[in-house]
């Protein structure tokens, strides 16, 4: 992907979420490469739901992405869910975690939980998502995040938006 693309793809991802803040265009584009593999190209799709970042390498769909906030304690997180072409979570990426405490919701084995699980899943914190001591703010937080995710991304699905 080529800077401008960035720019313009994280503009419109953040466009119309309260309390949204910037993200550099850096940290979409290492995500997005890290989940989808090097050489992936990314457009988005404007949906009732929300831009959508769609992962395309050579003309074949690996899957989609979004880009959301949930409010922590006091400030927003700003995390990425990306799905495969069934739904299913890849990966779910902690882009900027603005809180002082709670932070380890950005660790790989807190997150690792989400991945296979579809909208059809339980994502609720306790059963199935641990919650992390400590951090039960944040960790609600970014599950309920990823469970509103899936499910808005089920949603574009059913309605033939998303193939």
């Amino acid at each position: 992907m080529r800077a401008p693309t960035l720019i313009l793809l994280l503009a419109i991802a953040l466009r119309g979420q309260a309390g949204a803040q910037t993200v550099a265009p850096k940290k979409i584009h290492a995500s997005v490469g890290r989940v989808f593999g090097a050489g992936t190209q990314v457009d988005t799709l404007s949906t009732a739901h929300g831009p959508v970042l769609r992962a395309l390498r050579h003309d074949s769909l690996l899957g989609y992405a979004v880009v959301r906030d949930v409010r922590g304690k006091d400030q927003p997180i700003t995390f990425l869910v990306a799905v495969d072409n069934a739904g299913r979570v890849l990966d779910v990426d902690i882009l900027v975690y603005r809180e002082p405490y709670g932070g380890e919701v950005v660790y790989e084995s807190w997150r690792r939980q989400f991945r296979g699980r579809s909208a059809a899943d339980s994502v609720r914190l306790g059963r199935p998502i641990r919650n992390i001591s400590g951090a039960t703010i944040s960790s609600n937080a970014v599950t309920l995040g990823v469970r509103a995710a899936l499910e808005d991304l089920a949603a574009l699905r059913h309605d033939g938006v998303l193939r």
